[in-house]
């Protein structure tokens, strides 16, 4: 199956690039309200599901054994730029924990964001796996150690207790298909599971509204959900989509990006979940794409002009000037003409 063409972008009016993917949104019961593409083809959703890999750790008992703070529980679901807000977050949680940034497995690289890197670089100072944009989930996997009272070294490997941990609280969520889900290693070296983009968007769903898992898991979900609208930042950074989105949708909608052109979302008031991957892994494409489903499902607003510039992101050369538009293709706009407004009324 092809997937349709959903993005578009424009130069001068003309289409110089095209972006495919494929789009699954579902209610919590797994019942399918829209589905683009091949949406049973599995995929890896990467860094997308960190708020469920969170999870084992607030259901853990974390947030009040070690007095984390919303913004020490967002930045645990973060792929964070490396600003200085979140490496102090990563390293509170560290103290909190009585572990050191030596134990952090995810590896290093330099900070996502360029004045970060440059900050670095001017200090004369190596990137260290703090600055690794998965350092705050790391971080509560080093706290879910000390809850499960298991020796953290080597935490990243597939058999070790705490990925069993958060592979059964993954399959609390996105059900018996995991167990035979594709796993692979992520850029992190943490486990990594493909799954349909159909079952991505109803365990997303499920995790905004607490239904279909137990109240245990449920009330670990609404505490992250609320840490992360209430700190938009964490979970990414400066002139990120992420943040830009959950501050605009707050409790309405819950962002998170993955790798290679991946994004999912809840929405809590309304039982669904979305799921959004592009062929060809570009993340302007999933941006674009997830900004129009945030707005037809009623998470947005698509007469603000902030939430406008993410729904089509102007393109502008080094001298400032307007070349072109990063837009949804007509495929994506019939497919959404009536769809999210037939759902909200």
């Amino acid at each position: 199956m092809i997937n349709p063409v959903l993005v578009e972008v424009t130069r001068a009016g003309l289409v110089e690039s095209r972006h495919r993917g494929t789009v699954a949104v579902a209610l919590a019961s797994g019942e399918t309200l829209l589905e683009l593409g091949d949406t049973a083809a599995p995929v890896y959703p990467r860094s997308a599901v960190k708020p469920m890999q969170a999870l084992a750790t607030v259901a853990e008992g974390a947030v009040d054994h070690f007095d984390l703070e919303d913004d020490e529980v967002a930045v645990m679901c973060s792929s964070h730029n490396g600003e200085e807000r979140h490496i102090q977050a990563v390293r509170s949680i560290l103290k909190k924990i009585g572990r050191q940034e030596a134990d952090l497995e995810c590896g290093a690289h330099w900070p996502l964001n360029a004045a970060a890197a440059r900050e670095l670089a001017r200090q004369e100072s190596e990137p260290a796996a703090i600055h690794n944009n998965c350092s705050g989930k790391h971080a509560g996997m080093l706290a879910l150690a000390r809850l499960m009272e298991v020796g953290h070294q080597g935490n990243i490997a597939h058999d070790h207790p705490e990925q069993i941990r958060i592979r059964e609280v993954l399959a609390a969520f996105f059900g018996a298909l995991l167990g035979e889900a594709p796993c692979g290693t992520d850029g992190c070296s943490v486990p990594t599971y493909a799954l349909p983009p159909s079952a991505l968007a109803a365990g997303f769903a499920r995790f905004g509204a607490g239904e279909g898992v137990s109240q245990f898991h449920a009330q670990g979900a609404r505490t992250i959900a609320r840490a992360i609208a209430t700190n938009p930042f964490m979970i990414a950074g400066s002139d990120r989509f992420c943040n830009k989105a959950n501050a605009h949708c707050g409790a309405r909608a819950l962002n998170k990006v993955g790798a290679e052109g991946m994004m999912c979302a809840a929405l809590p008031e309304r039982s669904v979940g979305i799921a959004v991957k592009c062929d060809d892994g570009a993340s302007r494409g999933a941006e674009v794409i997830m900004a129009h489903l945030l707005a037809a499902f009623g998470a947005a607003d698509p007469t603000d002009p902030a939430f406008v510039e993410l729904m089509t992101r102007p393109i502008r050369n080094a001298n400032a000037i307007h070349t072109g538009d990063i837009r949804a293709a007509p495929a994506l706009i019939e497919a959404l003409s009536g769809t999210g407004q037939s759902m909200i009324a």
